[in-house]
């Protein structure tokens, strides 16, 4: 695990670079996008960088890494819709190009199957971006999520529910209760995994995340297993490292064609 302490900004970029370095040796990549606030800047220079210096999407293909259940198909909240609106119109990704689960499926346990194995189908995730939940979720796997799950339906905490109100006029009743989320072991198989994290409020789940056990307790720690991860900070999300100085020193001296 790699852990990158910069200034908001920088991160976003640090981010992108990486998405741009596999599209450019891998055109027809796949990414695995998730939503929330902390990929946001990411995705604004992801559509900076294609509009003023032409980084193409058009062989790329995607998946979404959860999505509500029960939200219209046209609610702007839909993460479907939200990541239409963030990043497919900006791009030239092709039709049909982006994936997500059916959150209005009839028979949820087979949408679940069936979502998974189109990510086995098109040879699964390259680069899976993420962010991390106050109480170390990461997609909407929750606190006691198996280490081994799969793509299934999941309730939402009460935390996450009230975390996500902000994106609902911060209405908590409007979050729904129930979600459609690619499982830890799903997220796992993605071949390197870049998650964001700023501000306090995510530092525990950040200072758990990379320092602490691993526990389904805080889901996110998982991903010290993994064998590509990067974390990207801001000094605020990384305020209660023990090591902080030393990740700062480390990719201060890290060797330029490492990349991330």
């Amino acid at each position: 695990m790699e852990v990158v302490i910069a200034p908001g900004p920088v991160l976003a970029g640090l981010a992108a670079d990486a998405v741009e370095r596999l599209l450019t040796d891998r055109p027809d990549a796949v990414l695995g996008l998730a939503t929330g606030s902390s990929p946001l800047p990411v995705y604004d220079e992801l559509a900076r960088r294609h509009a003023e210096h032409g980084l193409s999407f058009a062989r790329a293909r995607a998946f979404l890494l959860d999505e509500y259940v029960g939200l219209p198909a046209d609610h702007p909240q839909r993460y479907r819709q939200v990541i239409d609106t963030e990043l497919v119109s900006r791009v030239d990704l092709a039709p049909g190009a982006v994936h997500g689960p059916d959150g209005l499926a009839d028979d949820v346990p087979a949408a679940c199957a069936a979502y998974e194995q189109a990510i086995v189908d098109a040879g699964g995730v390259d680069l899976q971006i993420l962010g991390i939940g106050s109480d170390g979720h990461i997609g909407f796997n929750e606190p006691g999520s198996s280490l081994a799950s799969r793509t299934r339906i999941k309730t939402l905490t009460s935390q996450t529910r009230e975390d996500n109100a902000r994106f609902f006029g911060g209405d908590v009743a409007g979050v729904p209760t129930h979600c459609l989320t690619q499982g830890l072991a799903t997220i796992m198989a993605a071949r390197h995994v870049v998650l964001i994290a700023q501000g306090r409020g995510k530092a525990q789940a950040v200072q758990k995340l990379v320092e602490g056990p691993v526990s389904a307790r805080w889901p996110a720690t998982v991903l010290q297993l993994h064998p590509h991860v990067t974390v990207l900070l801001d000094d605020a999300a990384a305020v209660r490292l023990q090591l902080a100085d030393h990740y700062r020193e480390t990719y201060a001296n890290k060797p330029a064609w490492q990349g991330l």
